[in-house]
């Protein structure tokens, strides 16, 4: 008597979990509330009167200091203002800060690193010695040493805060340009005859960009903090100006009578900068091919 065989079951019939699990991890919740954050700050900072169509300069001195309601969501501060409109406007301030003074550092980094890289010698020397003095330095302290030879004011926080910035952006430059340069392919096109600006462009310069991408995304979030940092001890934009720094400094007095007027716009920095760090690091990971 011949026995049927058994039918064959196929090995991913067995446990469909872990697909579900796979697809889970390659986008988590903790990335998607961060993609949501910062979607919605940039809705803020493009159309804030979209958000808060309260103008954030108007003074009602019988609205002074009340707490959140329906008609407040935030509150007020002192002068009546209506604290939810601020913050919202507030965030094209801090977001205009943070963008602009990482554009300028990743630019400026990286046109130092590959000067530095691919001319090496005395002129990688005399770069990186500088780069390491300033390295030395804490960048809050930089900032605050720009602003004080500089000014005061947005524009000229902006400025200090890509200084302070361009060292860390200009060393991780030079040594992927160090990787690079003495690759197989490098190599042929010069043994090729290739012009050296020309495979600096076509061959060096495409191989730092990714790694320089995942490290500004993270100095976004560190650019926004600094800048409020900046603002709150008087540094950055004057009053009237919905600054999330400038009003944790303005609801500092009030933090027992008024706490919302400081709260929500630390609330926010936070948020800000806790969701660029998450995807951050989620680019990084992606990159480094460990999810």
């Amino acid at each position: 008597m011949t026995v049927p065989a058994p039918e064959l079951i196929h090995p991913t019939s067995l446990h469909p979990a872990p697909q579900t699990v796979r697809r889970s991890r390659r986008f988590p919740a903790g990335v998607a509330l961060a993609t949501c954050i910062l979607a919605f700050l940039a809705l803020c900072a493009i159309s804030p009167t979209l958000i808060a169509p309260q103008d954030p300069y108007k003074i009602s001195l019988l609205h002074t200091l009340r707490a959140p309601s329906l008609e407040f969501p935030f509150g007020t501060d002192q002068l009546g203002r209506d604290i939810f409109s601020r913050v919202v406007h507030g965030a094209s301030y801090s977001l205009a800060i943070g963008l602009g003074a990482t554009l300028i550092a990743v630019i400026s980094g990286l046109s130092i690193g590959l000067v530095a890289g691919s001319a090496g010698g005395v002129v990688d020397l005399a770069f990186m010695r500088l780069i390491d003095v300033l390295l030395a330095f804490p960048a809050l302290f930089m900032s605050m040493t720009v602003v004080a030879l500089i000014g005061t004011g947005g524009v000229n926080v902006l400025i200090a805060i890509a200084i302070a910035e361009i060292p860390r952006y200009a060393r991780i430059v030079r040594s992927q340009v160090l990787i690079v340069r003495t690759s197989g392919y490098v190599e042929a096109a010069r043994i090729l005859g290739q012009r050296r600006w020309v495979t600096l462009l076509r061959h060096i310069l495409p191989h730092t960009v990714g790694p320089l991408i995942i490290l500004s995304t993270l100095g976004i979030g560190s650019a926004i903090l600094s800048s409020a940092a900046l603002s709150y001890l008087g540094l950055g934009p004057k009053p009237p100006t919905p600054e999330w720094g400038l009003m944790l400094a303005e609801g500092q007095g009030y933090l027992r009578k008024a706490w919302w007027i400081g709260v929500f716009p630390g609330v926010f920095a936070t948020l800000t900068v806790i969701s660029t760090t998450v995807l951050g690091r989620r680019l990084k990971a992606l990159s480094d091919g460990r999810v």
